[in-house]
């Protein structure tokens, strides 16, 4: 009578059922579809249905459905070919209200859907795309946090009314110095309770001096907020692109990963990604002559020295009436009364207000856009190394009276056309909190990734057919049933990737291969376990197979549990793609440790269990 446990049957079966259902939609594919949803993230209306229409009639282009599918609009196409027309067109004619993306939806049947099984999600590697490491500039967040302090304790200063003999930048550190004991005291003390994030000391042949610097928990802290800003910033700036299943995230303490599935314009994206244009909107001082502090060299105290894109020099006054961080739309425009390219901005709360209140006192005199950019640029040595240079671009785009009281919207003119469109969509996305160097940069057109799939498919085709024959020859019978378990070892790994949404990339499908044998070598082991307890305890076939499963179980999960350890260091420490084969080899760890030593062994104790005589057990 066979005594295997009913209860391990029945998960078997679940197993099994689990494994198909959730396995069944990597068997659909994909089609070519355009992926339409709100820029502002409101629901998509019924009306939408009729715009795309139009716009599609008017190309000529007969979509396969279009529809909800989730909270987006989705119109499904024939062809890729169709896929690019349809996007220009909903583009052009929906407006920055819409975000238009390219998509590969899948074909999944409603009933699946409804289960919530989906395919595995590729990777550029198999898919196609564009991928990215930036590493934010850690100096300029430092130079940008001196600069800061440069104009914030002296202000601090002038309003306790202690009186300092002069100040200026030191490296990493702001001096101060003070022409008495009496005031350098009190300016130590104030300063010490005011910027506990500094550390302060006075610098060698000073003694009347302070100089402060931020402390090391400071900079890493400023670091770190730098980071998470530009996250914050690049996730909205992919968002404005318009690329469906974007992939921005953190990497270390200073980098971040940007892959953009389906994207092949590189130098498109780099400009936007990489940009750190932003406006400040100052008052100009007229009461000094901009032109002799040129010749001079001698900037009036409360002044900054800038040059118009035309040429000519403008002393601008040190405080900010409102900077990008402040604008909360902007939009590409043309000057109704010059007929010039413009950018339309929208202030937040804090900033309308200052705006307002500039504007109402400062009626008929000029205000100043200035126009700030940081470039980072990559040369080569004589040995080929990579140097990376960064280029400041500060100049002031226009110069204009006010003619009346505003706040929250008006317009900025002085643009190019190209550089409107470009500033707007920055502007909308938000300013950089620092300067961002592009490290890695990798591109995978479609047909590439379209060979990658269909050689790691040969690839783990070919291997599962050999292992399955080599087990066939050498155990029979046995090996048959180590063949059916390694197919439901696969099938239960791609539904469980299926169902985590894992990405599986080109070391992904390594990963499955080298998992299959894994899987035969937990086999091997148990029958050949078997095969001992058979020659040389002279064991019945029920119990040569309750011993060699329960007795070769130690060393199988030994060895398990070794990989597995390394898998999730592979994990912790690796990046990108070794993650993908880390997330697989796991997973596979798993599916093998259940089908070898559950899976095989319903099997054999299926046909095996009850027979008694030695001979009729083929192993």
């Amino acid at each position: 009578m066979n005594r295997y446990p009913l209860w391990k049957t029945v998960v078997l079966l679940i197993a099994v059922s689990f494994g198909v259902i959730y396995a069944l939609p990597n068997l659909y594919g994909d089609q070519p579809s355009v992926q339409i949803s709100r820029t502002d993230g409101a629901p998509i209306t019924n009306a939408l249905e009729g715009k795309v229409t139009e716009a599609l009639q008017g190309i000529e282009v007969t979509p396969a459905t279009s529809g909800f599918e989730g909270e987006q609009w989705v119109v499904r196409l024939d062809d890729d070919s169709q896929q690019l027309q349809a996007a220009d067109a909903l583009r052009k004619d929906l407006g920055r209200d819409y975000v238009v993306a390219l998509n590969l939806a899948t074909k999944t049947p409603a009933w699946l859907n409804a289960l919530g099984a989906k395919p595995m999600a590729l990777g550029l590697d198999l898919r196609g795309g564009v991928h990215f490491l930036l590493e934010v500039d850690a100096e300029s967040v430092s130079k940008t946090a001196v600069e800061r302090y440069l104009k914030d304790i002296p202000r601090l200063l002038r309003e306790e009314n202690i009186k300092y003999s002069g100040r200026r930048i030191e490296g990493q550190s702001v001096v101060v110095e003070f022409s008495s004991r009496e005031r350098f005291d009190q300016a130590s003390e104030l300063l010490s309770e005011e910027f506990p994030e500094l550390d302060f000391s006075t610098p060698a042949g000073s003694e009347l001096a302070i100089s402060a610097a931020l402390s090391e928990t400071e900079s890493k802290r400023l670091i770190d907020f730098a980071v998470k800003q530009n996250l914050t910033t690049l996730r909205n700036r992919v968002n404005q692109l318009g690329v469906a299943e974007p992939l921005v995230q953190r990497q270390g303490s200073d980098r971040i990963v940007v892959q953009l599935p389906g994207v092949q314009d590189t130098t498109r994206v780099k400009e936007l990604l990489g940009a750190t244009a932003t406006l400040e909107y100052r008052a100009v001082d007229e009461d000094k002559d901009a032109q002799q502090a040129l010749q001079t060299g001698i900037v009036p105290f409360g002044t900054q020295l800038y040059m118009h894109r035309n040429g000519y020099p403008v002393l601008l006054k040190d405080d900010v009436i409102a900077t990008g961080n402040q604008i909360t739309d902007a939009t590409a425009t043309i000057d109704s009364e010059s007929g010039t390219p413009a950018v339309s901005v929208t202030l937040d709360g804090r900033g309308a207000d200052r705006m307002f209140k500039f504007t109402q006192s400062n009626v008929g005199k000029p205000m100043a856009v200035l126009f700030k950019e940081t470039i980072i640029e990559t040369n080569y040595n004589a040995k080929g190394e990579a140097i990376r240079e960064k280029r400041e671009i500060q100049e002031i785009i226009s110069v204009a009276n006010i003619r009346g009281v505003f706040g929250k919207r008006f317009q900025t003119t002085g643009l190019e056309s190209k550089e409107a469109k470009d500033l707007a969509l920055q502007l909308r996305a938000g300013a950089l909190a620092a300067p961002i160097a592009i490290v890695e940069e990798r591109t995978v057109g479609p047909s590439l990734g379209k060979d990658n799939i269909r050689r790691g498919f040969m690839a783990a085709l070919i291997g599962f057919g050999l292992v399955v024959a080599y087990m066939i020859v050498y155990y029979s019978v046995f090996g048959i049933f180590s063949g059916i378990a390694l197919m439901l070892n696969l099938i239960l790994l791609i539904a469980a990737m299926s169902t985590i949404q894992a990405t599986l990339t080109l070391p992904g499908i390594a990963g499955i291969v080298l998992t299959m044998g894994m899987a035969v070598d937990a086999n091997v082991l148990i029958f050949e376990r078997i095969r001992e307890e058979l020659m040389v305890t002279k064991l019945s076939p029920r119990e040569a197979i309750t011993a060699g499963y329960d007795r070769a179980f130690i060393t199988i999960a030994d060895s398990q549990i070794t990989t597995l350890i390394a898998a999730v260091v592979l994990f912790a420490l690796g990046a990108g793609p070794i993650k993908g084969f880390a997330v697989t080899l796991s997973i596979g760890i798993f599916t093998s440790m259940f089908t070898a030593i559950i899976g095989s062994r319903a099997l054999v104790e299926l046909f095996y269990g009850r027979r008694q005589r030695l001979a009729d057990l083929p192993v």
